[in-house]
């Protein structure tokens, strides 16, 4: 396609960007999208063609699960060949879930997926929606030389685009909703789009492969002081359970207590895998620097480096799902697959 005749499918799933406020009743209801050039006009200034699909039912992104995920993966799947581009309109709460997980199931993606939302409604005055959406169109169109300039999954939000796999909601009503505390900004908005090249992932022009096999059976215990051997056990002894996240202090640190490295070195031995990622939003787990995480590396933690909770969340499920287990879920788990960790 020339740049004249650029093509991009919007993709909305629900949530506050998408919502409007009903004349006659003064309650939020959801946008009509195919009356989006009334409501958006300068739509038609970028001179792309811009299709809308909504999705029946519209959902609350607080009631994503990997359905939604295997939903959403068919539809870009379905429309791939046909557009350069795609923008996914989502609610703010799980977004960084939702990035993390098409990330891992769209390979070899040579197209950018940009997903966006807002805090405040399209429909109101101060809306954060209007910006954030026409500048993720943009951004999904972007090319040079013919070649995509995003051809990632990334969230764009307040000015900053940010890799999908690296982010993490931190402000529930700042308009900067999102943090990407280990890996730098792939492109920042003002006056002028300045994209950071070098740390946009290169398009590999292989053919997509989608990954539709997500397995839930995982957990995510946080530690937190004061943690009492009930609440550790209960965890680990959850029927069927596969793979626990247990997030960590600092650069990977847990309690010493003799009860708690037992219960963990019983369940590891049992064939539970537990992959050690650090609560704080920036930082690396490095097993082994202080004494508090020496025990862990010996009885067969696997490390999460700087990887966030969401990212290790979808990989685990997708890896699972794929039917990985043993020593090449392990190598796998800490092999850098979509940029979504770094290995110093």
């Amino acid at each position: 396609m020339t740049d004249e005749t650029k093509a991009l499918l919007v993709i909305y799933t629900g949530g506050t960007i998408g919502m409007v406020k009903d004349a006659a009743s003064g309650a939020l209801v959801p946008f009509d999208f195919s009356n989006m050039y009334e409501h958006l006009p300068m739509l038609g200034s970028f001179g792309y063609q811009i299709d809308f699909i909504g999705f029946e039912p519209l959902i609350d992104s607080s009631n994503v699960k990997p359905d939604f995920w295997v939903r959403l993966v068919e539809t870009i799947e379905l429309n791939y060949e046909k557009y350069d581009g795609f923008v996914v309109l989502h609610g703010s709460d799980t977004m960084a879930y939702t990035a993390s997980a098409l990330s891992f199931m769209l390979e070899n993606l040579n197209k950018p997926v940009i997903l966006t939302g807002s805090q405040l409604p399209m429909g109101e005055i101060r809306t954060d929606g209007r910006e954030n959406f026409l500048t993720a169109i943009e951004i999904a169109a972007a090319k040079e030389d013919g070649v995509a300039l995003v051809p990632e999954v990334a969230i764009y939000f307040e000015n900053r685009l940010m890799r999908g796999n690296r982010t993490t909601k931190f402000n529930a009503e700042g308009f900067n909703a999102f943090v990407s505390g280990n890996y730098p900004l792939l492109a920042e908005v003002g006056v002028h789009i300045r994209y950071n090249r070098s740390n946009i992932l290169r398009p590999n022009f292989k053919r997509l492969r989608t990954h539709k096999k997500l397995d839930n059976n995982v957990s995510i215990l946080k530690l937190f002081p004061g943690i009492s051997p009930s609440v550790v056990q209960s965890t680990l002894s959850i029927p069927g359970l596969k793979a626990l996240i247990l997030e960590t202090f600092g650069s990977g640190n847990a309690p010493t207590d003799e009860w708690f490295i037992n219960a963990l070195e019983e369940a590891i031995q049992s064939g539970l895998l537990i992959f050690n990622v650090t609560q704080c939003k920036a930082g690396s787990v490095e097993l082994g620097k202080y004494e508090t995480s020496v025990m862990l590396s010996r009885i067969g933690l696997v490390g999460g480096h700087d990887i966030t909770t969401e990212s290790a969340l979808t990989k685990l499920m997708y890896l699972l799902g794929e039917g990985y287990y043993g020593d090449a879920l392990v190598r796998l788990l800490q092999t850098p697959l979509r940029g979504e960790m770094t290995i110093e």
